[in-house]
């Protein structure tokens, strides 16, 4: 299963590889949250998650029992043919992914990583699409590449007979891929076939919003169909198989097996619905609007007489400027409160102030995503927030960002309306 979509995250730990020490190669680092790292196609890091081993077993054990009835004579060796068959067909997840970031990074959208795991991959998109048309081309060409795998592994068919271990495998891959790209195609969100519905709406009606809603519904849709539809179809026989008797042991493993699926596909909407609304709400949050008021002083004035100039103007943060009027620090106002009052004629600002560094000083016209990507790439607690002319306007304060930031989350409904 696809999950690609927009997800912004972050982290502070490494995500490359030790170097060799003493000839020896190091393990693999681990990213939280994100898995073992496996290399960086076009630029973008691709993680295996530690569920992808559970998966990869259950698909060994699966496929070695089919090759036990297909090709009796592999005995154990059965096993070894199904875990290269599981690496192969994830392997062909991962084209199915890098099609999308290769498609992302053509409409020059971020992409932070590509992350294999249980239900298939997630390529992890950090902007939207900005027309209806991009939307639905980065969203079809996971599914396209999965067919044309598909097509490739039928084709190999032709070349080899079909009761041999290549036959089996060909014709295994052909068929995942094949499921792959049709269940993708499926017109729910969070599924590529949502993003299309999207994309379709979204040129219709004119609105990216209405388009979100129209898709999340139908991929809610879709995850009570899966629950109710998948169970009753295996049990009716209706994928080929024997009919099964409700209560057996195949019958509950599918019943599970559309649970989970369901419930993936109904979150997966929900969350996209989620962060539609509150991309709609993310232009209210201004840099102009929430910096606040400044006092300019010298990097030797004392912090109680700094306080004194900011409380009679009304400020309520501190710049640090050089004998020219040149801001050159910003003090931090956790610096401030751990000094106490007894002591603050007796330390100057520049004890307390941060430098000014590439990436600190920011437009006081920056909204919305544009602003918290400026606060991402350089990370601080305050920022000095300019004119365009270069004026200083005031200082913004990463909490009052993360403060209005919560409260966009907080009118955010987490249904549809």
């Amino acid at each position: 299963m696809d999950n690609s979509g927009q997800r912004q995250s972050d982290n502070g730990e490494s995500d490359r590889a030790t170097e060799p020490e003493g000839g020896k190669q190091q393990p693999r680092p681990r990213e939280a949250g994100g898995g073992f790292l496996m290399g960086r196609p076009f630029g973008v890091p691709v993680y295996v998650s530690p569920s992808w081993f559970l998966v990869a077993a259950l698909i060994t054990w699966v496929f070695g029992g089919q090759l036990d009835r297909v090709l009796p004579e592999l005995g154990a060796a059965r096993y070894l043919v199904s875990l290269f068959f599981a690496v192969a067909f994830y392997a062909s997840v991962l084209v199915h992914e890098l099609a999308h970031t290769v498609a992302a990074l053509r409409f020059k959208l971020p992409v932070r990583r590509i992350q294999l795991q249980f239900f298939g991959g997630v390529s992890e998109i950090e902007k939207e699409t900005e027309t209806p048309g991009r939307e639905f081309v980065l969203a079809f060409v996971g599914p396209l590449l999965s067919l044309v795998l598909s097509g490739l592994f039928y084709l190999g068919m032709l070349f080899v007979e079909p009761d041999t271990v290549p036959g089996v495998l060909l014709a295994g891959l052909m068929i995942s891929n094949l499921i792959v790209a049709a269940f993708n195609l499926l017109p729910g969100l969070p599924l590529d076939g949502g993003r299309m519905l999207r994309a379709v709406v979204w040129k219709l009606s004119g609105k990216p919003m209405t388009g979100t809603v129209a898709a999340a519904w139908s991929g809610r849709a879709l995850a009570v169909a899966v629950l109710v539809g998948l169970p009753l179809l295996t049990q009716a026989g209706g994928l080929g198989e024997e009919p099964q008797s409700f209560g057996s042991v195949d019958s509950l493993t599918d019943a599970l097996l559309a649970a989970i699926l369901a419930a993936i596909i109904w979150t997966g909407a929900g969350n996209s619905l989620r962060m539609a609304r509150l991309r709609e709400r993310l232009p209210d949050l201004r840099a102009r609007t929430l910096t606040r008021r400044a006092v300019p002083v010298a990097a030797d004035t004392p912090l109680s007489e700094a306080l004194r100039r900011a409380n009679e103007a009304g400020a309520r943060a501190l710049v640090v400027v050089d004998g020219h009027g040149t801001p050159t620090a910003v003090v931090r106002e956790a610096a401030i409160v751990g000094i106490p009052e007894h002591r603050r004629p007796w330390v100057a600002v520049s004890g307390l102030a941060q430098d000014l560094k590439d990436g600190m000083r920011v437009s006081a016209e920056l909204t919305g995503e544009d602003l918290l990507d400026t606060l991402r790439a350089t990370p601080a607690t305050e920022y000095l927030v300019v004119e365009e002319t270069g004026e200083i306007y005031g200082v913004l304060s990463t909490a009052d960002v993360e403060r209005a930031f919560v409260a966009a989350m907080a009118r955010t409904p987490a249904r549809p309306s």
